[in-house]
C-alpha cells in the first residue's frame, strides 16, 4: 500500500484501501458489533447534525483514512501546514519547563501524530510505550524508511524494576513518555471500572500508576482530524500524581474516572474517530460475572 501511494499518490491509495475495509467490515463480525455498540452509545450525546453523519461503514472508512496518515507521520511527511495546535501555551510550557513528563494518549483520533511535538521541541525524545512484539520491527522499519523520527517504541509486557529505572532516566533527562490509556491490559487487578458513555466500562490504571512511581507531571494529548487538518489539543493533567497507601484503590479509581471524562468530552467532538474495535463494555459483564463465581 505504501509503494501504490509512492508511485500513483493518495488517491490511488484510498481507492485500494476501499475495498480492503469493506471486506474487514462484512467478515469481522466483532469489529463490526464493537462499532455499533459504542455509537448506540454515543448517539444520546451528541446534536442532531452529528446523529446524522454516523455508521458503522463511515466509521471503518474514517480508520482507512487514517492508516496513510499514520505512515506519513512516521516517515517525517507530515508538515506544520497539517497541523493545528489547539492549546499553544500548554505546549510551550512543556518545552519550556525542562521537566520530562508522562503524556497520555488514546485510541482517538491519530495517536502518532504526538510525533508533531518534536517540531514544536525539536531535541525531545519520545519514548513510546507499547504491549505488542511488534516493537523491534516497527523501529527498524521507520529506520529502512528513511524516518529521521526521534520516538522509540518500547515493549512493555512485564513492568520490571529495571525498565522503571530505564524510564526515571529519561523523565530525568527531559525525555517524554508516552502511554495509552484506554485499551485494557491482561493483567487482571489493574483496571478500574468508571462509567463511560454513559455505562460501566473497563479502563486501565497502568499510565496513573506509573505517572505516581516517576513523580511527573502528567499530560494528555487527542489529536482529532477536523477539515483535512490534525488538531492537537493538550491538556495538564496532573503536576504530580501521589496516592495515600490506605485510599490508593478509591484515588486511582478516581483518576480514571477523570480521565475517562475527557475521554468522551472529545469523543463528542469527533464520533467516528475512536477507533477501538473490540467489545469495549463486554469486557466488564464478563469480568464482573467471573469475580460473582469466585465469591
Amino acid at each position: 500500500m505504501l509503494l501504490i501511494y509512492r508511485l500513483f499518490g493518495r488517491v490511488a491509495f484510498s481507492v485500494m484501501l476501499t475495498p480492503v475495509m469493506i471486506y474487514y467490515y462484512l467478515t469481522h463480525s466483532v469489529a463490526r458489533e464493537a462499532s455499533k455498540q459504542y455509537q448506540q452509545l454515543l448517539t444520546p450525546l451528541l446534536s442532531q447534525k452529528q446523529q446524522t453523519n454516523l455508521g458503522s461503514i463511515k466509521h471503518f472508512m474514517h480508520f482507512a483514512d487514517m492508516i496513510l496518515d499514520k505512515l506519513l507521520v512516521w516517515m517525517g511527511k507530515f508538515g506544520t501546514d497539517n497541523i493545528v495546535f489547539e492549546t499553544p501555551t500548554v505546549v510551550d510550557g512543556i518545552k519550556s519547563s525542562g521537566k520530562g513528563a508522562i503524556i497520555i494518549v488514546s485510541h482517538l483520533g491519530n495517536i502518532e501524530v504526538c510525533n508533531a511535538l518534536r517540531q514544536k521541541m525539536a531535541q525531545v525524545r519520545l519514548t513510546i510505550l507499547v504491549n505488542t512484539h511488534n516493537a523491534e520491527k516497527f523501529n527498524s522499519l521507520m529506520k529502512r524508511l528513511g524516518s529521521d523520527n526521534q520516538a522509540e517504541l518500547m515493549q512493555v509486557n512485564d513492568f520490571s524494576p529495571a525498565t522503571a529505572m530505564l524510564l526515571s532516566e529519561r523523565i530525568n533527562a527531559g525525555d517524554l513518555i508516552v502511554i495509552a490509556g484506554d485499551r485494557t491490559p491482561n493483567q487482571p487487578g489493574r483496571i478500574s471500572e468508571v462509567e463511560f458513555l454513559g455505562k460501566t466500562a473497563s479502563l486501565p490504571q497502568g499510565a496513573f500508576i506509573l505517572a505516581s512511581l516517576l513523580q511527573c507531571p502528567v499530560y494528555l494529548i487527542f489529536c482529532l482530524k477536523q477539515k483535512q487538518k490534525y488538531h492537537v489539543y493538550v491538556e495538564l493533567f496532573s503536576e504530580k500524581l501521589v496516592f495515600v497507601r490506605k485510599l490508593r484503590a478509591q484515588q486511582l479509581d478516581a483518576v480514571v474516572q477523570k480521565y475517562a471524562n475527557r475521554l468522551e468530552y472529545y469523543c463528542i467532538k469527533a464520533p467516528l474517530q475512536w477507533f477501538n474495535f473490540f467489545p469495549f463494555w463486554q469486557k466488564v459483564n464478563t469480568t464482573n460475572q467471573a469475580d460473582k463465581s469466585q465469591h
